[in-house]
């Protein structure tokens, strides 16, 4: 099985799960995780992150789910459980309903990322994730962390990437020409939520 924790030398660490069917794109998020000295355990699918959360109604998680989660990192297009399956899930646990959700894809469908939000997702990332979407993830899990969340929720990336997607019709003409639809060069200290920006601005052009 694909379940790995990964340990560091410093104590306590945050801990993120993270969810992907694809080898590379968990070694990717794992790695980019590690840099910003969080500990991460990995697993293949949707199914085997209930199983690590307790959440299976089996015995398959062996004890796992008494080590605390601080993020659930998820990919949204997974055979079987998909991610958007796995959220709604976790938050209808009362158990783990408060673990923030981050869901991460290669598709940038707008419908998708709305219906996530709803559903109670943190943000959305467009992949490949990038070292500033770590950045803002680690955000994410100190602000999970403070006892006075339900105010700070308020201000959610739901809002966030909602601005993100409106743009003014002169800041979309005056980047029309600069796009040269061409978003896989974008400078990789660009977040996720900015890239969906301005690829839905080169779509729209």
């Amino acid at each position: 099985m694909a379940l790995r924790e990964i340990a560091s030398s410093s104590s306590p660490e945050l801990h993120v799960l993270a969810v992907d069917d694809s080898f590379v794109d968990r070694k990717v998020i794992e790695r980019l995780l590690k840099i910003s000295a969080c500990k991460v355990t990995t697993v293949e699918s949707g199914t085997r992150a209930l199983q690590y959360l307790g959440l299976d109604g089996d015995n398959g998680s062996s004890g796992l789910k008494d080590l605390k989660v601080n993020l659930i990192v998820t990919d949204y297009s997974m055979p079987g459980l998909t991610g958007y399956e796995l959220l709604k899930k976790i938050k209808e646990s009362s158990e783990f309903r408060e673990i923030p959700v981050v869901i991460m894809s290669s598709e940038n469908i707008q419908p998708r990322i709305e219906q996530c939000m709803i559903e109670g997702a943190e943000d959305f990332l467009l992949k490949p994730v990038k070292l500033a979407d770590v950045k803002r993830l680690k955000e994410i899990i100190m602000r999970g962390g403070e006892a006075d969340e339900g105010k700070a929720k308020k201000l959610s990336p739901k809002r966030i990437l909602q601005n993100d997607i409106d743009s003014s019709p002169s800041s979309s003409s005056t980047s029309s020409s600069s796009s040269s639809h061409d978003v896989s060069s974008l400078d990789d200290d660009i977040p996720s939520s900015k890239r969906i920006k301005l690829e839905s601005r080169v779509n729209y052009d």
